[in-house]
């Protein structure tokens, strides 16, 4: 099926072989301090020798290495660029399709889950697929009623193997902390491993996936496959064809990605508001541009594909962003700061001045200050250059800021679905989303009202200070 390796006795060997080096390193490292180096010249050394063994690891495994591998990715502009480049180059590798399973297992995994007279359920099942990734892959078919149907096949033994890479890489949690100084490694993989188990669930993406297909239903601007039929290990689903996001961000005229750019951040904005689910793979694999709405109105609709992974998030996302954004924008860097601290992002040990949190997120949320923003890779390299540079306050204040493990998946989401926009060179009317989706954003008066008299200040007074 690939030449990944794929024995549980050659993974193990290979995810083992990890806590030795770093441990050697921190050896090393501790040696080249008693004879006299810089402790941050040494500490910079030993993060890239650590991450340099640990993507190489990764690069040659599939799995939940890979998984692991791909959620570190949101970390990439805290790590030096030398370091940072190789990986994206390997992450690039990992993302790529994988090799397609034989036409001989595919036909016996749907005997198997859907009965040996399977091919009775299709009028047509075309046998080379339309898609693959690391768990599974994707054929083309025309259901027996006559409706054109994506058939995701799970490859055998993927959820065996998933999982056993993150049980043995939450062994080395501990080891991998130089990594990433300042993050509990654990509870990210923990979590993560969580996330990978749901996904090998057909049944939990079919529901998260109908979920979406019923409330998007006739929608100008979002369209959703239904669920046709489900078991273990097989989904069936409505076929949509359009523009893969890929092709609009290679060619596609100025107006598609605009129109592109705006319907992907109002996904992800208005989806958990509208679901209490986050789409949490924001891959332009998995988005089109679909031709013509419900009434005929609009050009185009982003379909949106894959559910494999979401986030739940009853009531929307969390409204402490939305409240520490529009802080920010208000330059309100003590509310700001107990809020980070409250909500785990600056854990208890650590002391940090929040005037110096304030001007760390004020240009990331640049966006978000004006009516109408356009996202450009060059936007994106020079958050990325102030972040990375071990010279820059930003650097040295990143890596003391935490990421709470229930915001794993949204910030992961938030900074890919960037990463896509600015690959679009989109101009995006964000704030316009931000006010109408996202909880805590736009203030609410009462609220304010309630403070204001608790404080003993009336409302007009407060209208005349401003």
């Amino acid at each position: 099926m690939s030449d990944l390796p794929r024995k549980a006795v050659t993974r193990t060997a290979k995810l083992a072989a990890l806590p030795l080096g770093i441990a050697g390193r921190a050896t090393w490292g501790l040696g080249k301090r008693i004879v006299g180096e810089s402790a941050e010249i040494v500490s910079r050394e030993l993060q890239q020798r650590t991450a340099e063994q640990l993507f190489k690891v990764l690069g040659e495994l599939k799995g939940g290495a890979m998984k692991f591998g791909q959620a570190l990715s949101v970390f990439e502009s805290a790590l030096p660029e030398e370091v940072a480049g190789p990986y994206r180059a390997a992450l690039t590798k990992l993302q790529e399709a994988a090799p397609p399973m034989p036409t001989r297992t595919v036909h016996s995994v749907l005997a198997e889950r859907l009965g040996e007279d399977w091919a009775e359920l299709f009028l047509t099942f075309d046998d080379k697929p339309a898609a693959a990734a690391s768990i599974g892959q994707v054929h083309r078919a025309v259901w027996h009623d006559g409706r054109e149907v994506a058939v995701k096949v799970q490859y055998p033994g993927a959820g065996e193997a998933l999982l056993s890479d993150l049980n043995q890489l939450s062994r080395f949690a501990r080891l991998l902390g130089p990594l990433i100084p300042g993050m509990d490694i654990k509870p990210l993989i923990i979590e993560l491993r969580d996330r990978v188990s749901e996904e090998l669930d057909y049944g939990l993406e079919a529901r998260a996936q109908q979920a979406h297909a019923e409330e998007f239903a006739g929608d100008p601007d979002v369209v959703v496959p239904a669920v046709v039929h489900q078991c273990d290990q097989v989904l069936v689903t409505e076929w949509i064809d359009g523009v893969p996001l890929s092709e609009v961000i290679s060619g596609g005229t100025p107006e598609q990605r605009d129109r592109a750019g705006q319907l992907l951040s109002r996904f992800l904005f208005s989806g958990p508001a509208r679901t209490g689910l986050l789409h949490a793979d924001p891959h332009p694999g998995n988005f089109r541009l679909v031709p013509g709405g419900p009434d005929g109105e609009v050009e185009w609709r982003l379909g949106v594909l894959d559910f494999g992974t979401v986030d739940r998030l009853p009531g929307g996302l969390p409204e402490p962003i939305g409240a520490s954004l529009r802080m920010t924008l208000d330059g309100e860097a003590d509310a700001v700061y107990e809020l980070l601290r409250a909500e785990g992002f600056v854990k208890e040990s650590i002391e940090l001045e929040p005037d110096a949190v304030l001007d760390y997120l004020r240009p990331i949320i640049e966006p978000a200050l004006v009516d109408e923003f356009t996202f450009t890779r060059d936007w994106m390299r020079s958050q990325a250059a102030r972040i990375a540079d071990p010279r820059s306050p930003a650097y040295q204040l990143g890596r003391r800021l935490n990421l709470p493990p229930a915001y794993l998946l949204i910030h992961r989401v938030t900074l890919s679905t960037i990463g896509v926009l600015c690959q679009l060179g989109a101009t995006v009317r964000l704030r316009e989303e931000l006010e109408g989706w996202l909880p805590g954003f736009v203030l609410d008066e009462g609220l304010e009202e309630e403070r204001l008299e608790d404080e003993g200040l009336e409302v007009e007074d407060s209208v005349a200070e401003a």
